[in-house]
């Protein structure tokens, strides 16, 4: 019976990789205990890689290079992955011109920009004068690893919290 659950946990991890472990539980329909078992098995047996990004674990493929685990990791974040698509869309930009399209405080832009600066997703370009300009660092990769990731419910529904938050201390 853990050999199925496995292969089961495992191929769910390399169709979703930078999945969280509560995404497994809800995707799975497994008990939480029963995934963290087979997971630490994975992980033991190089089958699966576990990684920690900005206090959320998450699951890849032993195959995927640390570049795509970072960004994974980030493009899962829907704020992030808002500000790559307006970057995508746009070019590059000013950073108070990406806020006001994402419709997000800077202080909450600039959070998402660290992060997607330390992955080298997103890179800062200054100009003579010091103003910035957000650039994609691989846009034709990064659009590859957009296509892999598919929010979950829950994720949406922080990301839009935050969103809410930010917006009513923004007003004030």
């Amino acid at each position: 019976m853990t050999e199925p659950t496995r292969v089961r946990i495992r191929t769910y991890v390399f169709e979703h990789p930078g999945v969280h472990f509560s995404g497994l539980v809800r995707r799975l329909d497994l008990a939480p205990g029963q995934i963290q078992y087979h997971l630490r098995r994975l992980v033991d047996a190089d089958a699966v890689v576990r990684e920690s990004y900005y206090g959320r674990t998450h699951y890849y493929p032993s195959d995927a290079d640390p570049w795509s685990r970072g960004v994974l990791a980030l493009l899962r974040r829907e704020t992030a992955r808002d500000v790559v698509f307006d970057l995508l869309e746009h070019g590059p930009s000013r950073p108070a011109d990406v806020a006001a399209r994402v419709g997000i405080a800077r202080s909450t832009l600039e959070w998402h920009l660290d992060h997607l600066v330390e992955q080298a997703v997103v890179r800062k370009r200054r100009d003579d004068a010091d103003r910035v300009t957000l650039v994609l660092e691989r846009p034709e990769r990064t659009v590859d690893l957009l296509s892999v990731v598919e929010p979950s419910l829950p994720e949406r529904m922080v990301d839009r919290f935050e969103r809410l938050v930010d917006q009513l201390v923004s007003d004030r």
